[in-house]
C-alpha cells in the first residue's frame, strides 16, 4: 500500500507536527520505551485510525497527542503551539478549548440525563445555564436524539450511549476528536453507525479525528490508517475507498 501524502493546501500550516517524540516510562534498568522517536503530521479534517498490538505505543501516542501526557523528548506542534512546554494548567486549558474525547466505555454520569451529561465540558468552561442548555440540545440532536434529553444511560442502548458520549465530545466545538476504541461495546449493526456518525462529523464539520482501534472492519472507515509496532509507525496509509 502507498504511503500517504500530504493532503494540505499549498501553505497550510499543520494541525498537529512530532518530531522524534518519545516516551518512556521508569527508570534505570526498569525503564521501558513506549515511543521511540515518532515523526508524524496531520492536516486539519484529516480522519485518521491508530491501530497496534497490545503494547505497540498505540495507546501511548493517543495519550500524548490528547495531552493527557507529556513527552520525555521531542517536540508537538498543536496548531504552531509547542505542547511539551506547556505545564499542568495550560495543557488542561488547551483540552478544554481545542480537543474532545470518546471512550470504548462511553464514561457517562450514572445517574445524570443525558442532557445533563452534555452539559457537563460546558460547565468546566463557565458557560452560562441558558447557553449551556442550549447547546446540548443541539448537539444531542445533531447525534439523532433528540427526544432523549431526559434519559439516563440505564435507559439507553449501548449505541445511544455512545451517541450521548459524542454529543458531549462536540458540544464544546472542539477542532480534534480523540476516539478510544468507540466501538468496542458495540454490535456490528450499531458500529456502523456510529462510524457514519463519525464519518459525518469529520466530513461536515471538518472535525480532524483522531481514532484508536485494533480492528481492520472500524479502520477501514477511516481516511488515513497508521500502525504502530513497538513504540515506532511502522506504515502509513490511505483509503483508497474513503
Amino acid at each position: 500500500m502507498p504511503v500517504a501524502p500530504s493532503i494540505s493546501s499549498a501553505g497550510e500550516t499543520p494541525l498537529i507536527v512530532l518530531r522524534r517524540l518519545t516516551k518512556t516510562y521508569g527508570q534505570g534498568e526498569a525503564a521501558f520505551q513506549a515511543l521511540k522517536g515518532i515523526d508524524l503530521t496531520i492536516h486539519r479534517g484529516e480522519f485518521v485510525a491508530i491501530m497496534g498490538h497490545s503494547g505497540s505505543g498505540k495507546s501511548t501516542l493517543m495519550n500524548l497527542l490528547g495531552c493527557l501526557d507529556s513527552p520525555t523528548s521531542g517536540s508537538y506542534l498543536y496548531q504552531g503551539i509547542s505542547v511539551e512546554t506547556l505545564d499542568t494548567d495550560q495543557r488542561s486549558l488547551l483540552r478544554r478549548h481545542a480537543l474532545g474525547f470518546i471512550f470504548q466505555g462511553f464514561n457517562l454520569l450514572a445517574r445524570t440525563s443525558a442532557l445533563e451529561n452534555v452539559e457537563l465540558p460546558l460547565l468546566y468552561r463557565g458557560t452560562s445555564s441558558a447557553d449551556r442548555r442550549a447547546k446540548a440540545v443541539a448537539a444531542l440532536a445533531s447525534v439523532g436524539l433528540p427526544t432523549k434529553l431526559r434519559n439516563t444511560p440505564a435507559e439507553l442502548s449501548g449505541g445511544q450511549q455512545q451517541r450521548v458520549a459524542i454529543a458531549r465530545a462536540i458540544v464544546s466545538e472542539p477542532s480534534t476528536l480523540f476516539a478510544d476504541e468507540p466501538t468496542g461495546n458495540l454490535d456490528t449493526a450499531t458500529t456502523n453507525e456510529i462510524m457514519q456518525l463519525l464519518i459525518r462529523l469529520n466530513k461536515e464539520r471538518g472535525i480532524t479525528i483522531l481514532m484508536v482501534t485494533h480492528e481492520d472492519e472500524v479502520a477501514a472507515y477511516a481516511q488515513r490508517v497508521l500502525r504502530i509496532t513497538d513504540g515506532l509507525i511502522e506504515s502509513d496509509t490511505l483509503n483508497p475507498h474513503f
